[in-house]
């Protein structure tokens, strides 16, 4: 084939982009995968950073997972990421963990190892991390509620700890899934405390009366192609949003729609807000970071780049 033929890419910044015999591959991971918005960011940043390198979204069913991952290292795969719902099987397929990871039981990112294998490590802490620390405010020894108590909020935990937080709520409304994850979490986050959300229960409208910061972990409030309407859908109710003190920031880490409907909610009460893009934008640069080993990643690229794309 010629050198001038070119294939186009999606997610790349220009309209068309070559790919030769030398071009690396870089990805992430998941099933569902293809409504990820990775390939979008990544890809504006690999040519803004003239790396020969291109970013796809690769379906990997749990079942093949062992498979796909070998085989990508056997193809002299980059780097990959890793989404939903193999970020704790994955942790199982690396030859080392950082010790984020390893305290997490969770794996987002994986980096080639000179000797064979990927070392597993985890940068949706630090991605989650970054909006706050921008913010410019002190942190140490505030109080924080944490809705939801999945993977997602694993990494959120671990975020809020590394931040000083002095308090750390978790409400949960299914009582074994929450216990599980105070035992799995309070060694490392020993501020970390259960809050069962129940119906009618004023439990949580108390947290969130005394909270500094609440975050949404859960999916409630995204919209999806095959599902706009859950876009109408907000985690609190009325009188728990009718607690929230107008000091109080809260972050939701879903980005479709933007804003959600919490955030649209607590606007409304004066609190501040953030969203999810900045968290996805930042453990993406993280990411990059650790393949390429390079420093000069440009955020604003991926940030702008994920912008054009969303509606």
């Amino acid at each position: 084939m010629p050198n001038s033929t070119r294939t186009s890419v999606s997610g790349l910044s220009s309209d068309f982009r070559s790919i030769r015999g030398t071009t690396a591959l870089v990805g992430v991971l998941g099933d569902p995968v293809h409504h990820s918005l990775s390939p979008v960011m990544q890809n504006a940043a690999l040519q803004a950073m003239g790396l020969d390198w291109v970013f796809l979204a690769l379906p990997a069913p749990a079942a093949d997972l062992a498979t796909v991952v070998r085989a990508l290292e056997a193809m002299g795969c980059r780097g990959l990421n890793v989404t939903i719902p193999h970020k704790q099987a994955v942790a199982g397929l690396c030859r080392e963990l950082s010790p984020l990871a390893e305290r997490l039981g969770a794996v987002n990112a994986l980096v080639p190892l000179p000797g064979g294998g990927w070392h597993g490590t985890n940068t949706d802490a630090e991605g989650f991390c970054a909006p706050l620390r921008r913010e410019g405010a002190s942190w140490s020894g505030k109080r924080a509620v944490v809705l939801g108590c999945g993977g997602s909020a694993r990494a959120v935990v671990a975020g809020l700890a590394e931040l000083g937080f002095g308090s750390i709520q978790v409400a949960g409304r299914r009582p074994e899934a929450l216990q599980a994850f105070l035992t799995d979490c309070q060694a490392w986050a020993p501020q970390l405390h259960d809050l069962p959300w129940t119906s009618g229960s004023p439990a949580l409208a108390t947290a969130l009366a005394q909270a500094d910061l609440v975050v949404n972990t859960t999916p409630v409030g995204m919209a999806s192609a095959s599902n706009p309407a859950a876009a109408e859908a907000c985690p609190l109710s009325e009188a728990e949003l009718s607690a929230l003190p107008a000091s109080c920031w809260v972050y939701d880490i879903i980005y479709t729609p933007r804003p959600t409907q919490l955030l649209q909610r607590a606007a409304a009460r004066g609190c501040r807000s953030l969203d999810g893009l900045e968290m996805l934008v930042e453990q993406g640069a993280a990411a990059l970071r650790l393949w390429s080993g390079r420093s000069d990643v440009p955020v604003e690229v991926m940030r702008q780049a994920l912008l054009r794309e969303l509606p």
